[in-house]
């Protein structure tokens, strides 16, 4: 029922706890497209291991190419008739398949959206500050979660943190791509920008314009790590400006044809504050050389 694609570059040390995640599910119809990014630590080999383990989990090798281009590789061989995406530096709730499977069955769902445990990050961030170990998860179990469900994603999708015009509880912010289950045929053929970072704007950007029903769980299912040599925090400052850019410009390419009503809310709630991030960038880098 639920492929999960897990790109793979060099998280070694994180990757069990990624993979225990997946295998601790409570719902078991699933499988995991572990895709080794051309590895040179052992993320490859932990790969294999748990292939060998479970075959559930299938392990494709292929030459460096960065994120984007790992996650398009991975969704070519996806079998489920639906998708989640996991990086290798984070886990997962438990309880995420069981709960969004249940919800998009039961609404008919394209997409089901959670968010993740703010809890878990704070904690993580001030013990790297502090320069102590990584936090332990702690999971609260659910039985009947509320939710909303809306024929309209656009009037609940925003990339402000803090947004005036949408009902907080259940804004669906942000663009991380690992924070909703995809019916598979909506965004099979879909591709992320190879080389870039800030990928998740422009493919989110054009996700949305794909979804019929969608189903909102104010819940935290997805544990976030934030680790510091991942690929946007090790980034150089110049290379996520011209990233910034890039996707910018494709997803206004996107959203040249697009409904009136649904390009003027993408451009209000997405555009406008990317285009400030840019700007602000843009002022970093030249600060910088100057």
């Amino acid at each position: 029922m639920i492929s999960v694609v897990v790109p793979i570059y060099n998280v070694e040390r994180f990757l069990p706890r990624a993979l225990d995640s997946i295998l601790s599910q409570t719902h078991k119809d699933w499988e995991a497209i572990l895709v080794d990014d051309g590895s040179t630590d052992l993320s490859g080999s932990i790969a294999e291991q748990y292939a060998r383990r479970d075959r559930r989990f299938r392990v494709l090798h292929k030459q460096n190419g960065g994120l984007s281009d790992a996650r398009n590789a991975g969704m070519k061989l996806i079998r489920g008739e639906y998708l989640v995406f996991l990086d290798a530096d984070d886990f997962l709730h438990p309880q995420l398949m069981a709960l969004c499977l249940q919800a998009a069955v039961r609404d008919g769902s394209d997409l089901v959206a959670f968010t993740y445990d703010r809890l878990y990050r704070t904690i993580g961030l001030v013990r790297h500050f502090l320069h102590l170990g990584d936090p332990t998860p702690h999971y609260r179990f659910y039985s009947n979660p509320p939710y909303v469900t809306t024929d309209n994603i656009f009037a609940y999708a925003t990339e402000y943190s803090r947004p005036r015009d949408i009902d907080r509880r259940w804004a669906v912010k942000h663009c991380q791509v690992w924070r909703c289950m995809y019916k598979t045929y909506a965004v099979r053929d879909v591709q992320f920008i190879p080389g870039i970072n800030y990928e998740d704007f422009p493919w989110w950007s054009e996700v949305m314009l794909r979804m019929g029903r969608c189903t909102i769980l104010n819940l935290p299912l997805y544990f976030y790590y934030p680790n510091p040599r991942s690929y946007l925090f090790s980034a150089d400052p110049s290379h996520k400006a011209e990233s910034l850019r890039r996707g910018i410009e494709a997803a206004k390419g996107i959203y040249a044809t697009a409904p009136a009503d649904k390009r003027q809310a993408w451009e209000r709630n997405f555009l406008a504050p990317f285009e400030q991030k840019l700007r602000k960038k843009l002022g970093n880098v030249q600060q910088k050389e100057t």
